[in-house]
C-alpha cells in the first residue's frame, strides 16, 4: 500500500464502485488507497509510502503466520470479513504464546464491489487492529474482472515474538495432562450460517470473534511453562483440533459434553439446522493442554479475564496408541468424536 493519494476528484465513498483502474497502479489506484486504506489503518508505517515495512524488534524467537478470508457473507452478526481478518491472525500468533507485534493485509476486489462497503470493511479493520495493538503496516490491492471473485476476499499476515523459555507444540500433550476450553463454542459459524440462511431467533446470536493475545498473555504470566499447548477452534471446531492434537502428540483425549459450554440458543440452532457444535467453528476461543497441576491456576485466570469469563475444564489426555477422542455424553453413555467428513459450513472465514 504505497500509493500516496494524489489531488484531484475524490471516491464517490456513496454511491461509487471498485473499477478495474482502481487495479491499474495509476491514479485511480492511489486514491482507493489513500481514501480508504490509508485513512482506515493510518499509522507511520504506512505513512512512509513504502512498498514494506521496516520496524525494531524486541530480541527473542519470533512467530510468523499467514491467512486467508473468504467469508459469506462479508457482514455477520457481531462481526464482518475485516474484523475476522485481524482477530483471526492475531490469534494464530498468540497460539505459540507469542505477543503479535505488525501485521499485513493484502486485498483481491472483484469489479462492481461498492466502495461504501469497502470502506465499511477497511474501517472495521482499522478499529480492531487499533484496539489490539498491532498495526497494519503493509498490504497489497489488487482488482479482479467481475465474476471474477465473490466480493472481496482478504489475506493476512503477523509477526509476534515469543517470549523466552517458552514453547508451545501440538506434539507436546501428554498422559495425565487437563484439557481446558475459554467459553461457549460454534457462536461464530452459527452467527454467520443464520445470516446466509435468513434465520432468526428469539435471542440473536453473534460471532465471538476477539483477539486473544491478552488473555493468553495472562495465562503465560500464570504459569507459562505448565502450558504445553493452545489452539483455536476455527473450521472444523473443537473436534477437529482435539483430533488434531491427538494425533500430533500420538495420545488419546476424552472429553465430557456435560463440561462443554455452548448458549442455548446456539445449542437450538444446531439441532435445528443438524449441526453438531463440536464441528461448527469458532473465532473467539482457545483451547489449551495444561498440567494437571496447573490446570485450576490456569483455569482462575482465563475466569477472571473477560474472554475466558465461561471458560472451563473439559477433559484430559489418555494414553491411546489409536489416538481417539472420547465423549462422555450428557446421558452417560460415550462415542467417538471424529474428523468432519466433508465440508459442514463451507466459507465461515
Amino acid at each position: 500500500m504505497n500509493k500516496h493519494e494524489p489531488a484531484g476528484r475524490k471516491l464517490d465513498l456513496r454511491n461509487g464502485r471498485v473499477e478495474l483502474s482502481h487495479g491499474s497502479g495509476g491514479r485511480a489506484m492511489a486514491r482507493l488507497i489513500g481514501e480508504i486504506f490509508h485513512a482506515a489503518f493510518d499509522n507511520e508505517w504506512l505513512a512512509a509510502g513504502n512498498d514494506q515495512a521496516a520496524f525494531d524488534i524486541p530480541a527473542g524467537r519470533m512467530a510468523m503466520t499467514t491467512d486467508g478470508y473468504v467469508v459469506s457473507p462479508l457482514f455477520f452478526p457481531g462481526g464482518d470479513i475485516g474484523k475476522l481478518a485481524v482477530h483471526g491472525t492475531i490469534n494464530d500468533i498468540a497460539m505459540a504464546g507469542a505477543r503479535p507485534l505488525h501485521m499485513s493485509a493484502s486485498f483481491i476486489i472483484e469489479e462492481g464491489f461498492p466502495l461504501a462497503e469497502l470502506k465499511l470493511i477497511a474501517e472495521s479493520m482499522g478499529e480492531a487492529s487499533r484496539a489490539a495493538g498491532v498495526a497494519i503496516v503493509t498490504g497489497d490491492t489488487k482488482v479482479v474482472e467481475r465474476g471474477k471473485a465473490d466480493g472481496v476476499f482478504i489475506s493476512t499476515s503477523c509477526v509476534g515474538i515469543i517470549p523466552a523459555g517458552l514453547a508451545l507444540s501440538g506434539d507436546k500433550a501428554r498422559p495425565g495432562d487437563v484439557v481446558l476450553l475459554s467459553g461457549s463454542i460454534g457462536d461464530h459459524g452459527v452467527a454467520v450460517m443464520s445470516k446466509r440462511e435468513n434465520l432468526s431467533f428469539d435471542t440473536e446470536v453473534l460471532s465471538d470473534t476477539a483477539a486473544l493475545h491478552e488473555l493468553v498473555a495472562a495465562m503465560v504470566e500464570t504459569a507459562g511453562g505448565a502450558i504445553r499447548l493452545m489452539r483455536d477452534p476455527t473450521r472444523g471446531g473443537v473436534a477437529a483440533t482435539l483430533n488434531e492434537i491427538a494425533h500430533q502428540s500420538r495420545v488419546g483425549v476424552r472429553i465430557d459434553e456435560k463440561a462443554i459450554p455452548i448458549a442455548p440458543q446456539v445449542a437450538a440452532a444446531c439441532e435445528l439446522l443438524g449441526l453438531d457444535p463440536l464441528h461448527v467453528a469458532n473465532e473467539g476461543k482457545l483451547l489449551a493442554v495444561v498440567a494437571h497441576e496447573a490446570a485450576d491456576a490456569l483455569l482462575a485466570t482465563m475466569r477472571a479475564h473477560p474472554l475466558g469469563a465461561q471458560a472451563a475444564r473439559i477433559g484430559e489426555i489418555v494414553a491411546d496408541e489409536h489416538c481417539f477422542v472420547q465423549m462422555t455424553t450428557a446421558f452417560g453413555g460415550g462415542r467417538i468424536i471424529d474428523w468432519l467428513s466433508g465440508e459442514q459450513l463451507p466459507r465461515i472465514c
